[in-house]
């Protein structure tokens, strides 16, 4: 069987290929000039793929998050190992980097373990954690951050900013000196004063205590002065505001070894689209077009280097008490692609190549992701509604329920094997 008229993604550029399926399930995809890119094992128990003939197909590096909550260790009625992985599959994803808020916290070889432990044993993706910066995240003491080294991909308090000036300090004299990356919450909680949207628009109209973007960009200033001190390799986890767009503008342009991301939900919403739901609640939160205005610009110009999701599943019951109310955090590895496409490229405000790239590429150079044979098949043409009854992940809050895009995942492969595809519609 033959499908010709596909792309391939390969060093930055889209070249059309074909993808060639034998009767013994090994599939070729080759350039059109007949030359072999490489071959991989179908899964025998689905059979041979499908597709039909209005399919626009791209094959695609697999995508890396370098910022997603799997909850396991401690919080499995959230989300597991399992339950993550196959929704990151699902959408096109081979790696993923988790955040050390779990119970245990990561801080030590011994608590890393058994987090570790459960990814050997249940993950269908890589999955390569963050140990955390402080024990326990309470931001009084460091974590054993020399013994978990070769073990993490990093460290991070993803969740709590460290408050304290000279424990960050230390802890990026140590993380460089391990030749590690410090993947930073940047939040003053000074500047808080009890908010839990942005304070812009919606909160001024609802009577909603607002979270300022100074205690955002505040934050993210302190830590920058600390890493022309120590040299720290230091990465912005989440950024949201105008401000910390241009802080991380004039850091680069000092040479500082400075990297950020952002999320979906900043790229493509502002907190006049607020409602008062769950679904909507995230921290940073959703702040104003202003801010949404110049992250696009990030985006476009290289100040932001990654699209992460900041995948954070929550339960129902946890996501259906309101703005004020709701747990922090929302779902987003199984509708960031198509959101993006359909929001950012087929409006052309970027290239399909570009957003390849934020999503894949970029972040395997920056964090030195090794992946071997993975990629994705994906149906540029295809057309649906986001239903989060139909997600994999065990959190369905998402902004984006309901929304019409293009863009759909067909199939996965890691390591030169089908680990997921697409059998129904």
């Amino acid at each position: 069987m033959v499908f010709k008229d596909v792309k391939d993604y390969t060093n930055g550029r889209l070249k059309p290929c074909g993808i060639f399926v034998s009767d013994n399930g090994i599939a070729t995809i080759s350039e059109a000039s007949g030359a072999k890119l490489f071959e991989f094992s179908l899964n025998s128990d689905i059979g041979v793929p499908f597709f039909d003939n209005t399919a626009e197909l791209i094959i695609i590096p697999g995508f890396s998050d370098v910022h997603v909550h799997l909850r396991e260790p401690g919080f499995s009625y959230k989300e597991t190992i399992v339950s993550g992985t196959l929704a990151a599959a699902s959408a096109g994803y081979t790696a993923l980097c988790t955040m050390p808020n779990l119970n245990p916290v990561p801080d030590s070889l011994e608590t890393l373990e058994e987090q570790l432990e459960l990814i050997r044993r249940n993950a269908i993706v890589t999955v390569l954690p963050f140990g955390a910066i402080t024990k326990g995240q309470k931001g009084i003491e460091l974590s054993d951050m020399e013994e978990m080294a070769d073990s993490v991909i990093g460290f991070s308090d993803d969740g709590k900013g460290v408050q304290n000036d000279e424990l960050m300090l230390e802890a990026m004299k140590i993380a460089k000196r391990l030749g590690k990356p410090i993947a930073a919450h940047c939040e003053d909680e000074s500047l808080l004063h009890g908010g839990v949207i942005h304070d812009g628009v919606y909160s001024k109209k609802h009577g909603i205590p607002g979270i300022s973007s100074e205690s955002e960009f505040m934050a993210i200033k302190r830590d920058l002065a600390l890493v022309e001190k120590t040299g720290c390799a230091f990465h912005v986890c989440h950024i949201s505001a105008a401000e910390s767009v241009e802080l991380i503008r004039q850091a680069k342009a000092r040479g500082l070894p400075v990297s950020c991301e952002t999320a979906p939900h900043y790229l493509t919403l502002c907190d006049e689209d607020l409602l008062d739901e769950g679904k909507f609640k995230m921290n940073p939160p959703i702040r104003s077009e202003r801010d949404r205005d110049a992250l696009l610009e990030g985006i476009c110009d290289g100040t932001i280097d990654v699209i992460a999701t900041d995948h954070a599943p929550h339960s129902a019951d946890e996501k259906s008490r309101g703005l004020r109310g709701s747990a922090m955090g929302i779902t987003g590895l199984e509708c960031a692609f198509p959101v993006l496409y359909t929001s950012l490229v087929k409006k052309k405000i970027i290239s399909l190549e570009k957003l390849i790239s934020l999503m894949s590429t970029a972040p395997d150079t920056l964090f030195g992701i090794r992946k071997t044979k993975d990629f994705a098949v994906i149906d540029l043409a295809a057309k649906y509604s986001i239903n989060p009854d139909g997600f994999h992940s065990k959190g369905h809050a998402t902004p984006f329920a309901g929304w019409e895009v293009s863009g759909r995942n067909l199939m996965t492969v890691k390591d030169g094997k089908e680990i997921w595809r697409l059998t129904g519609k």
